[in-house]
């Protein structure tokens, strides 16, 4: 018997939205969708991994990523949030899996965590990527993540 893990993620960057999805089966498939708000496509793609290298591919695929973004650093001037570039400690790691565990309202994903990157001076797409990291599902406010969608991001709770 195969078990299929996946995960499902949607984000508004600007006036792109972005959604990543990937599924993990006997390998893992991920694809990546981007439309403008005329619905045209500026972002598209998919990657097929094995299971076993998807952590250390992934964190390749991290940097790569990180050093376009470096590239394409936002010009000067533009505000960056009080602990943008700040690591992470154990206090604000459980500050933030505390404030996300804990809420039982029904508040939508993208508010909580804009909500929680003022709070925390910090960007909503640091608080986005660090939930998983925390033990949360960033998906679902309230929600810790599962041990299956774990792996398939790669991360150890």
């Amino acid at each position: 018997m195969t078990t299929t893990s996946t995960y499902d993620s949607r984000m508004q960057l600007g006036p792109i939205s972005y959604r990543v999805q990937a599924t993990a089966r006997q390998d893992v498939l991920l694809e990546v969708f981007g439309a403008d708000p005329n619905g045209a496509v500026v972002a598209e793609g998919m990657i097929r991994l094995p299971v076993a290298g998807g952590t250390t591919i992934g964190k390749l695929l991290g940097r790569v990523l990180d050093g376009l973004t470096r590239m394409g650093a936002p010009p000067p001037g533009r505000p960056q949030p009080a602990n943008a570039k700040q690591p992470w400690t154990t206090e604000l790691d459980e500050e933030l899996r505390e404030a996300w565990l804990d809420r039982t309202d029904q508040v939508p994903v993208a508010e909580l965590i804009r909500s929680l990157a003022d709070r925390m001076g910090r960007s909503p797409t640091s608080i986005r990527s660090r939930l998983p990291r925390v033990g949360c599902d960033p998906d679902i406010v309230g929600r810790p993540l599962s041990p299956d969608a774990a792996r398939v991001l790669g991360v150890t709770p």
